[in-house]
């Protein structure tokens, strides 16, 4: 603002020195003080003008920002219900005494021992189906038996 201070009061300097009429003088301050009023308040209306725009774009911003976050939020809850910090858990129902516990799922595990009725259980990770089936006693919890494909014809 000082620059332009500085350039105002050099012009007004300069055509005091140039004009020598005083009616002539004084109406071209006035008519140059107007104009500069005009100037003035377009500037003014301007600058209200991008104070608004920069609020609205603020506020926009915090919104975006807010739902970023939830978005982010969300994301990490299903990160953590795919993906658990303590690895997957696998569910076990003993096929001695029907208990159902639940270990974490170790493919070099072999065999796991029921916290119920201490029986050893052997675990088979390659989900061979077929294998089961030789062995299958139609005891295990929520089974009619492995050999349903009979029953069907």
């Amino acid at each position: 603002m000082g620059t332009i201070k500085n350039e105002y009061k050099s012009f007004l300097d300069d055509i005091e020195k140039n004009i020598k009429n005083k009616e002539d003088l004084d109406y071209v301050k006035k008519r140059f003080a107007s104009f500069i009023d005009i100037m003035l308040e377009q500037i003014d209306y301007i600058m209200e003008y991008k104070k608004e725009q920069i609020e609205k774009l603020e506020r926009t911003q915090k919104q975006i920002e807010e739902k970023m976050s939830k978005m982010q939020n969300v994301l990490d809850n299903i990160e953590k219900d795919i993906y658990s910090e303590d690895g997957f858990d696998f569910e076990i129902v003993c096929p001695y005494c029907n208990y159902e516990f639940v270990i974490d799922l170790d493919e070099n595990k072999t065999e796991v021992e029921c916290p119920e009725c201490k029986n050893t259980i052997e675990l088979d990770w390659t989900g061979d189906v077929d294998n089961e089936a030789e062995g299958c006693s139609g005891e295990c919890h929520g089974c009619s038996g492995c050999n349903d494909e009979d029953d069907d014809m």
